[in-house]
């Protein structure tokens, strides 16, 4: 045979698979309502873990894997079908279509907004770009800005969430959890450091310098050329220009922005000293309340799955067979679960389609511990 019959047999045997998907999702279909009219679960793990090792024990030798693998995904797309025909409704589809229809029109252009650190801030800098008029109330630590919130001190907080260079800012995310907040907004911040002094300072005079542990490692190239250099991480770049203004040595300097530099009377040595050029920080705008903006096609997750194989797999394939994208997935362990796994997923998906609410319907039955952090649209 040459190849274009090989491709015929191919599209052949091709037809007929399709004849019988087709069929299956079909007999799927009058299970689904079997299921509905008895008030049986959708998943039956058991009767699918026993077809799995079925389908692996009368494959012919050397395509068990492969053959398990297309059943896993036959068998998420039949329950998928399911879960569609019977309607997905759940407590967390519910308040997420009634967010979506109450939430004011549009976001709020002046507002009462915590952030962490002090004047100059980046923080401060991306509330600005996310509110026309915010009145900020500064406070020492992202602890202090989610009570400040809870506390109803403040309507709103703006905190870094990852930076392009540096990652995630994980204690931003364990707070979210801590205190059940969501998302209602996101910023990105083209981030620059620059080397700042009191005005009259040499780069020879320089023997201390300060900044964010974040801001450090983003300069970190620049540093190493500096010999004889003593650099002490603080809690902000805005709190580390703050105390060079302060300071009466001569010899400290800060990595800072330039705003901090207008607004402490610094000088800047040297201008954007990061290693890479597009260094950029994404910030959130968090409230204690579910807020769904209209356009918001952004949504942020956080799901514990177990050590076990294919259970990320599992959510991924839902996600495919929804046609949803996704645009962050990043993963650290639980430090006080043995083998345990948080996932972070950042969603491209309109609230506004039925593929999001059956996700959103589906998806608390994956995992072992699910969180919705919002949907939103992000300020660039």
């Amino acid at each position: 045979m040459d190849l274009e019959a090989y491709r015929n047999e191919i599209d052949r045997i091709d037809e007929e698979l399709l004849r019988l998907f087709a069929q299956r999702m079909d007999v799927s279909a009058q299970i689904a309502a079997y299921k509905k009219a008895n008030a049986i679960p959708v998943l039956d793990a058991t009767r699918e873990r026993e077809k799995l090792v079925k389908v692996y024990d009368k494959s012919p030798e050397g395509i068990g894997d492969y053959a398990v693998s297309l059943f896993s995904l036959i068998m998420d797309l039949s329950r998928n079908c399911q879960n569609r025909l019977l309607g997905t409704d759940t407590e967390l589809t519910a308040q997420i279509t009634d967010a979506t229809a109450n939430t004011q029109g549009a976001f709020p252009a002046h507002a009462t907004v915590a952030c962490q650190g002090v004047e100059g801030a980046y923080s401060q800098l991306a509330c600005e770009k996310l509110f026309k008029l915010p009145n900020i109330f500064y406070f020492s630590s992202f602890n202090a800005v989610f009570s400040a919130i809870e506390k109803g001190l403040c309507q709103y907080g703006v905190v870094p969430l990852e930076n392009s260079t540096a990652g995630s800012v994980n204690a931003v995310y364990d707070l979210m959890m801590e205190h059940n907040f969501r998302i209602v907004r996101s910023v990105r911040l083209k981030v620059d450091h620059n080397l700042l002094v009191k005005p009259g300072t040499k780069l020879s005079d320089v023997k201390e310098i300060y900044s964010h542990e974040q801001a450090i490692s983003q300069c970190a190239a620049y540093l190493q050329t500096l010999s004889g250099v003593k650099v002490i991480p603080c809690a902000n770049t805005a709190i580390a220009a703050k105390m060079v203004a302060e300071s009466a040595d001569k010899g400290v300097a800060a990595l800072s922005s330039r705003s901090c530099m207008k607004q402490y009377g610094l000088e800047c040595l040297a201008e954007a000293v990061q290693d890479k050029g597009n260094n950029y920080t994404r910030f959130i705008c968090i409230s204690k309340n579910l807020e769904i903006y209209p356009g918001a096609d952004r949504t942020s997750l956080m799901l514990i799955l177990p050590h076990t194989p294919g259970s990320l797999y599992k959510v991924l394939s839902r996600f495919y067979s929804l046609g949803i994208n996704l645009n962050k997935l990043e993963s650290r362990p639980l430090p006080d679960r043995n083998f345990e796994f948080m996932f972070y997923f950042d969603l491209d998906a309109s609230v506004y389609t039925p593929q999001f609410i059956q996700l959103m319907g589906e998806i608390e039955s994956i995992g072992e511990d699910f969180s919705y952090l919002g949907s939103y649209s992000e300020v660039i």
